[in-house]
């Protein structure tokens, strides 16, 4: 059994270990941490995070960025009351390139992860994926589907990195009592996503600020749909102060094709741009819905960002880097970076 209790002292501000929390999610989750009044301890090694993301958090006492590999030993002297387990690359592009890396974050940065909230006796959160359902053959997707996955596919490494890492959560669950949430995360878009991850929604808007025609691939038909990140980290934070702990769908049920989507960026971008049609990707999903039936009853949770007003915020972010691509790092990032070591909340 974990060896202190997952509650912090009694007027003492919890505090909270994010892996990956240089990344997209994992950045918009720590600001919402530092807003609940957490300290937080950053973990990122950088591969596909970016201190960008988390520069504007440089001097700010209750944060501390580590760069590290959480699939190397997570040797922290602080008391932890959550770990946040979000490091992970989680792209299409990321699939093709790092697949191997994947799957060890997957597998070994999980296993480090659930490791230091044993030792700590901390709640632990994993963030997994609608990508354990594959291309399904249920829709909407409840939590109860065993999905439909390709495991040697280009896909699989993230598909299976995720299976498994669910599967090692529920085993600590078990077998040592930890207490463990689940999130499966379905489409999300908002602020400090990368550029060319080769997702749908940077994509598109990218294209559609340069002028040039937006790739759809497949004929278009194919369903997504799209939740703002700020809806997503609080459906995610109530998930892991709640009593839950199996698997939970967070993600917004409002569904359109993707075609329907590149037509809508194309129009609140003011964009002349055209579409072009490209062959799908193998194993690319055919529908993606979530059914947030339990969200909705354990934690009285949905989604309250419309799409339009996400996505004007989102092109928004993107139009000051779209024409700067190759922009240096801010001289706070690189500050950020030079105290990455340091882990103490004293100085």
């Amino acid at each position: 059994m974990s060896p202190r209790k997952t509650k912090p002292e009694a007027g003492q501000s919890p505090i909270s270990v994010v892996t990956g929390g240089a990344g997209f999610l994992g950045s918009h989750l720590i600001d919402l941490l530092l807003m609940r009044g957490h300290r937080v301890i950053a973990i990122d090694n950088l591969v596909t995070g970016s201190v960008d993301n988390i520069a504007h958090l440089a001097g700010n006492r209750a944060f501390r960025f580590i760069q590290q590999d959480v699939t190397e030993f997570l040797f922290l002297k602080d008391a932890v009351d959550y770990v946040w387990h979000f490091a992970s690359p989680a792209s299409p592009i990321d699939y093709l390139e790092l697949p191997i890396q994947t799957l060890k974050v997957g597998s070994l940065g999980t296993h480090k992860a659930l490791g230091l909230a044993k030792d700590k006796g901390a709640r632990f959160l994993l963030a997994s994926t609608s990508e354990v359902y594959g291309d399904p053959l249920m829709h909407p997707q409840r939590e109860d589907y065993w999905g439909n996955v390709n495991t040697i596919g280009p896909r699989g490494c993230y598909d299976e990195a995720k299976r498994f890492a669910e599967a090692l959560t529920m085993a600590y669950h078990r077998e040592h009592g930890l207490m463990t949430r689940i999130v499966r995360i379905f489409n999300t878009y908002g602020p400090r996503m990368r550029l060319k991850d080769g997702r749908v929604v940077p994509a598109f808007i990218a294209q559609a600020l340069e002028g040039r025609a937006l790739t759809v691939f497949g004929d278009g038909s194919q369903t997504r749909s799209f939740c703002y990140c700020t809806d997503l980290v609080e459906g995610i934070y109530r998930l892991m102060m709640s009593g839950e702990s199996e698997p939970v769908n967070i993600g917004n049920p409002a569904e359109m094709t993707v075609a329907e989507f590149a037509r809508d960026v194309i129009r609140m971008t003011g964009s002349r741009s055209r579409i072009v049609f490209e062959p799908l990707p193998q194993d690319d999903p055919r529908q993606r819905r979530p059914d947030i039936g339990r969200a909705k009853k354990l934690l009285g949770w949905e989604p309250t960002v419309a799409l339009a007003v996400g996505l004007e915020k989102t092109i928004e972010y993107f139009g000051g880097r779209v024409s700067g691509k190759a922009k240096k790092k801010s001289a706070r990032a690189k500050k950020m970076e030079l105290k990455s070591k340091k882990i103490s909340f004293s100085d």
